[in-house]
């Protein structure tokens, strides 16, 4: 996929986030038994793994221009997580080697039902701040995993609003908060151009939005379903952009509601497949600056990342995202005034 209106010098793509390796395990009991029995599961892969680390390497897949700045260990862990996205393409000269601390791991525990349990130890991410963030000039800048980063967070809204002012669009998946407080930092949701949750991830930001009066005057226990959450991340400034797994996407502008739906696949493993709907989206929304355009691209991208386990084996190339993108079924729906 070529980019349309590249400035020259530009960076199609600048992620912020976190990189680490995800250690993936398919088969595992609810809850392994413990007393040092071993216990056998279905299959264990080792795959790069971070919110921003994977919505880079599917970006670089799909011919953007990309840099991904994080922080990895000076360990085995580190030179994985760089190596793999070097070999796909991203630009990773603004990436940090924390001296003492390890990168950070995690392991994915994955149920039949497509449900897993995550386990990570955050190794160097609360390290990572802004000012390991090089000024670099890019068409779109995307954040990722918001409350794993705490320093990088609080300086997230000035960085946002900067690249906002030099003329670049901006979005943010804040992913999981471990916490349960799911508090954004101020004016952070104004820099936003998108916001990019799942369906669980939005009610939770909306209700502490309510809550707080930050958009809405309505408190948390007032929140009533998805429809209600968007209106609420609506007015706080982005476009929310809410991923739905096999029931698609649902995004809210001033004017409409436009959602959309690709055709039924059946997963091998959905892990990354929200990173790979954000590579898709943006990729699809820097090539036409339309919303429809951008949430088709993304629901193919999310799609045909499931085809293998872990985010990145099975991401998917500008042909079949194209070929994919084309059969998803899009609708526009005003908003009625109330």
């Amino acid at each position: 996929m070529t980019a349309a209106g590249r400035r020259s010098g530009a960076l199609d793509l600048l992620v912020v986030g976190d990189a680490n390796p995800d250690v993936l395990v398919s088969g595992a009991p609810e809850t392994p038994p413990a007393g040092q029995a071993e216990t056998l599961v279905d299959s264990g892969a080792l795959a790069l793994g971070g919110s921003a680390a994977i919505v880079a390497h599917g970006a670089a897949r799909l011919g953007l221009s990309t840099a991904l700045v994080a922080m990895v260990g000076r360990d085995p862990a580190g030179d994985f997580v760089l190596d793999t996205l070097s070999a796909a393409g991203v630009d990773i000269s603004g990436c940090t080697r924390h001296d003492t601390l390890p990168t950070a791991l995690t392991v994915c525990l994955n149920r039949p039902d497509g449900d897993r349990a995550i386990l990570t130890a955050p190794g160097c991410l609360p390290a990572f701040g802004p000012e390991h963030v090089p000024d670099l000039t890019a068409r779109h800048v995307h954040a990722a995993s918001y409350f794993l980063q705490p320093r990088l967070a609080a300086g997230l809204p000035r960085l946002l609003a900067d690249a906002a002012a030099r003329g670049a669009s901006t979005s943010l998946d804040t992913n999981d908060d471990p916490s349960g407080a799911w508090r954004l930092a101020p004016g952070l949701l104004a820099a936003c151009t998108f916001l990019l949750p799942n369906e669980a991830e939005a009610l939770s930001l909306a209700g502490v939005l309510g809550a707080r009066g930050d958009g809405s005057d309505r408190g948390a226990d007032e929140i009533d379903g998805l429809d209600d959450a968007l209106g609420v991340l609506r007015a706080a400034g982005p476009v929310p952009v809410v991923k739905r797994g096999r029931h698609g996407v649902v995004a809210r502008t001033g004017t409409e509601t436009v959602t959309a739906r690709g055709p039924e696949v059946v997963p091998v493993d959905t892990v990354g497949a929200g990173d790979g709907f954000d590579a898709g989206f943006l990729a699809g929304w820097l090539a036409s600056g339309a919303l429809p355009q951008a949430l088709a691209w993304g629901c193919a991208c999310g799609a045909l990342s499931t085809r293998a386990a872990g985010g990145t084996a099975a991401q998917a190339g500008p042909d079949e995202a194209a070929a994919l993108a084309a059969r998803v079924e899009v609708g526009v729906a005003p908003l009625t005034a109330v």
